[in-house]
């Protein structure tokens, strides 16, 4: 090593250069950066789940202000320095769902323009979930928020339930799918008197598989509720009957394969009381397609003189549960519960389920919904806060998530 030698002084020079950045700054040496936890939301109802984790990390929640301009923008404030630290933005989303995406995008973009390293954003319950499939026309918007958190600059998600796991498959970068259901199986265990006397609901055969982790985890048996009243999606007009009804057209003869390569379409000659020229297609007719028809409402298992207890992820709409427990009340069932992971409950729900035969719902607080419970006494709420924060804890960390999901069945 060689020493250049100033004077009294003596120094040593390492001639290896310090390495540099593409941009021409030297490297820092930046010890473990810390965290901070942010709420993208400013209304009481929603801060609260926020605070409510910040107390088990045993952290202050992030200064930030979140707020609406006169003109509608939303705007955010952060009050303080989040340079080179992990950064967890809670965010819950209330009735106007619209307004709280735009909250957590523009908070999101915020702290990556001011040099976070990671950004988690928790969302509980994660929006738009339900339109995750391609339905007529439509589009699957959960795809296009998806999208959209990403360029914003999340680069993780945690969230609980997703309305369908491979909803995971949207995003481009990790997305941890908590489960609720530990925390309602023990709900059942010890607020439900005589629960060995209950039996799990399934209120449609789709909801089978989750009603089934519960039953095998609580050792008891299981119902589902199969077919419906009417089917209202097969009534609407999607536009695949085409041309549409309302003009006379001549009916399809089938297609005909002439090479093995090739289609040979006829066209036919115009008829005497039509204006349009038609295409035929003469050889092998197509099967006719059997509209579907679903049978009466009926229970598949025995739910006479026991305890229903109905599991579902969500619960917003309650029509569907107030005609399932007046169906299992028909059968027998002296008491009937709502265990679900998503308290919506929007509209006239609370006064629906506070006239109905439902004994209790049960919902945990991944959705804001304390006017709901004023308004209806049998809405309970289960915390989740604990689960929220020791996956904080554990991502900060670098820690494995596999304790968070111990004992969960894959169809949970």
């Amino acid at each position: 090593m060689p020493i250049r030698r100033l004077g009294a002084r003596t120094s040593l020079v390492y001639h290896s250069q310090t390495a540099k950045l593409s941009y021409g700054y030297s490297k820092m040496n930046v010890s473990k950066s810390g965290y901070r936890v942010f709420s993208a939301n400013s209304t009481p109802a929603c801060i609260e789940l926020a605070r409510r984790i910040t107390e088990r990390l045993g952290v202050e929640l992030g200064k930030s202000v979140v707020y609406q301009e006169s003109n509608g923008e939303t705007r955010v404030d952060v009050k303080e320095s989040v340079r080179g630290q992990d950064i967890f933005i809670i965010q819950t989303i209330p009735r106007d769902v619209n307004t709280a995406i735009m909250e957590l995008l523009v908070m999101a973009y915020a702290l990556k323009t001011s040099c976070a390293k990671n950004i988690i954003g928790v969302i509980p319950y994660f929006p738009y979930s339900k339109q995750c499939k391609m339905r007529k026309r439509g589009s699957i918007v959960c795809k296009l928020l998806a999208s959209m958190l990403a360029k914003a600059g999340l680069t993780h998600i945690i969230t609980m339930d997703l309305h369908q796991k491979e909803i995971q498959g949207f995003f481009s970068f990790p997305v941890d799918n908590l489960r609720a259901s530990p925390f309602l199986i023990q709900y059942i265990q010890e607020e439900i008197p005589d629960y060995r006397n209950a039996i799990i609901v399934a209120k449609s055969p789709s909801a089978a598989k989750r009603a089934q982790s519960y039953a095998e985890r609580l050792r008891l048996g299981l119902a589902v509720i199969h077919g419906e009243a009417q089917c209202s999606e097969s009534d609407m007009a999607d536009g695949r009957n085409s041309p549409p009804a309302g003009r006379t057209t001549s009916g399809h003869t089938g297609l005909r394969l002439e090479l093995p390569y090739r289609y040979f379409i006829h066209l036919s000659s115009y008829h005497q009381n039509s204006s349009r020229q038609h295409l035929l297609f003469p050889g092998i007719e197509l099967p006719i397609m059997m509209a579907k028809e679903k049978p009466p409402i009926t229970v598949v298992g025995d739910v006479g003189g026991r305890i229903a207890i109905i599991v579902d992820d969500i619960i917003d709409d309650v029509e569907d549960f107030v005609a399932a427990a007046e169906i299992l009340k028909e059968r027998g069932a002296y008491k009937i519960y709502i265990m679900a992971t998503h308290g919506l409950l929007s509209a006239e729900s609370p006064r629906r389920i506070e006239e109905s035969a439902i004994d209790e719902v049960v919902v945990t607080n991944t959705v804001p919904h304390e006017v709901q419970k004023l308004q209806c006494p049998k809405i309970k709420t289960v915390d989740v806060s604990m689960i929220l924060a020791e996956a904080i804890r554990r991502i900060h960390n670098g820690e494995s998530m596999a304790y968070l999901f111990r004992n969960i069945a894959l169809d949970d």
